[in-house]
Order: C-alpha cells, then structure tokens, then sequence
C-alpha cells in the first residue's frame, strides 16, 4: 500500500527565520532567511508577542483580588442622655448603615464584619454583624446599632457637648472585613481594614463629610 505524503509544509517557528551559512574561513555565520512565507511569520511574529502579553496581562488585572470598598453612607444618633449623678456620663446611641462593594469578577461572602467607633480618638464600642454576601462587581448594605454607654471622662464630655451644641459631631470608625472571594470551586481568603473620619450632622442627621483610607 501506498503511503501519500502530506504536501504541505510543516509550522513555521521563530528558528525558520535565520539560516546559517559558512564563510569563506569556514567559519559558521547566522543569517535571515527571506522566503515568502518565513518573512511574513518573521515580521508578525513581534506583533503576535506583544498581543499575547497584553491579553496575558488584561487577564491577570481583571481577575486578581483586591480589598472590598467599605463606607459609611449613614450615622444617625439615635439616643442622648444625660446622667449627673453620681458622676456627669452620657448614653449614646449609634445607627450605622454600611456599603459593602465587590470590585471583582467573583463573589465575596464575609464571616463577619466589626464596626468600631471613636470620637476623638478614644474608642467608645464597637458591634459585629452577621455573615453576608455580595455579588460579583455588586454591594451590599449592613445595618448595625452601637450602644457606647457611661461616657464619664469629663474632657470628652464637655467635647462631646459642645460639638452637639454647634451642630456637628466627629466620629472616627474602624471597620474589618473577614471572609472569603468565591472562584469557581475555590476560596481565597480576604481581610480588609478601612478606617474613615466622618463628621455628622446632628440637626439632620446627615453625614457631612467623610474620609477613608486603608488602616494596617
């Protein structure tokens, strides 16, 4: 039987574009090798490589994990009160509503999220919300309450009165993230810390103004 050879010529390779030839010493010399078909490989073959890394690199941007975003979008004082005996202390109730975002192409489910809360620097509480989940490239919204009770400190009692006298109350919170980013059949661990400075305003209850940062 008869055995048809293939007449069509194998894959071209980077290789296919120089050929060696020998001098006029014998010494061996590198040269390129300029048949129709090589040529053409040979000039797109830079272009075909650039092409590569670029999806390469688009890929590993668009599905790398990065941290949730996490911000404050309501801080409503709920309760206020007073006590002078034994000694001056206050009670005070917090609302906070919190927005969850999932910057990824994946799901994000967290085990819990903690919200802490100072007002000039000293930490008053802080509340932990239930587990949750956000959808891919989604957001989600938490509510918490925190009740800071028996704030006696005189210096951040009289702080405290005066801001509710103008109008306007600085809260800084601490928020942090644990859980875990759902790819496919696996789960990458996630933990984020965000801290923001948010000034409240009591007559509304409005936030008016808020900046957050990544806290280590």
């Amino acid at each position: 039987m008869a055995l048809h050879k293939s007449t069509e010529p194998p894959p071209l390779s980077p290789t296919h574009c120089y050929t060696q030839i020998l001098s006029q010493h014998g010494e061996g010399c590198v040269l390129p090798f300029y048949g129709h078909s090589t040529t053409l490989f040979c000039r797109r073959w830079p272009m075909i490589t650039t092409v590569l890394l670029l999806l390469l690199s688009a890929l590993v941007y668009v599905f790398w994990p990065s941290d949730p975003m996490v911000e404050v979008v309501r801080l409503r004082l709920n309760k206020i009160r007073i006590h002078t005996l034994p000694i001056i202390n206050i009670d005070l109730s917090l609302y906070v509503t919190l927005k969850v975002r999932n910057l990824d192409v994946y799901s994000m489910n967290f085990r819990s999220l903690d919200v802490a809360v100072k007002y000039r620097g000293k930490r008053l509480g802080h509340v932990r919300s239930d587990h949750g989940r956000v959808r891919a490239l989604g957001s989600s919204y938490v509510d918490a309450e925190i009740d800071l009770r028996g704030i006696s400190v005189m210096s951040d009692v009289v702080s405290l009165l005066e801001d509710l006298g103008r109008g306007t109350v600085p809260f800084d919170t601490v928020t942090e993230v644990s859980g875990k980013l759902g790819l496919l059949f696996f789960g990458l661990p996630l933990k984020a810390k965000l801290s923001c400075e948010v000034l409240v305003n009591t007559h509304n209850q409005t936030i008016v103004r808020q900046t957050c940062y990544p806290a280590r």
